[in-house]
């Protein structure tokens, strides 16, 4: 019976209960995306009128006027945006790194921490399903624009409003300013 016990003691060692996770850092996933390309951090605090704007833009609310943007250079001139949407999926969050392009296109998107269960996690396929979403082409709406994920109806939930927040806020800040 000891021994019994003790196998499932040392079987259950190797299991994670932590439903925390963090996987990678904006301006690490940003270099390994764009080799050879800066990274600059910059801090803008919305007006209550950009803020006002990127929440009808994206139809989803926005709870924060200070947003951190990462400008992505190469050769002297902004190729890329990111920007980090870390927002409630159940009862614990999530950060998403968007990417977008230039166009403004999304370009990547990664999940940097998630904080629920990681069964609800979505998966890397799941994920590349936004790449090339603008809010201009088509409204990134789950289950018209964006598959459902099965069983994790709430994590594709968050991550489709995260994208069109994400959008909004580029539409807001930078489009047509290249």
């Amino acid at each position: 019976m000891r021994l019994f016990i003790l196998l499932i003691a040392a079987a259950l060692s190797f299991v994670s209960f932590s439903e925390e996770r963090e996987f990678n850092t904006p301006e690490k996933a940003l270099s390994s995306f764009f080799p050879g390309a800066t990274v600059k951090v910059e801090n803008i605090v919305l007006s209550e009128e950009q803020r006002r704007r990127v929440e009808e833009i994206a139809k989803v609310p926005l709870d924060t006027r200070l947003i951190s943007v990462y400008l992505v250079h190469k050769g002297g001139k902004v190729i890329a945006y990111g920007y980090v949407d870390t927002h409630r999926v159940r009862t614990h969050t999530e950060s998403v790194l968007f990417v977008i392009n230039t166009a403004g296109e999304i370009e990547l998107v990664e999940v940097m921490s998630f904080n629920e269960p990681l069964e609800y996690m979505a998966d890397e396929n799941w994920l590349a399903l936004f790449k090339g979403k603008t809010l201009g082409k088509d409204s990134v709406k789950l289950k018209r624009d964006i598959p459902n994920m099965t069983g994790a109806t709430l994590t594709a939930r968050a991550l489709t409003n995260a994208a069109r927040r994400a959008l909004a806020i580029w539409k807001v800040l930078f489009e047509g300013k290249n």
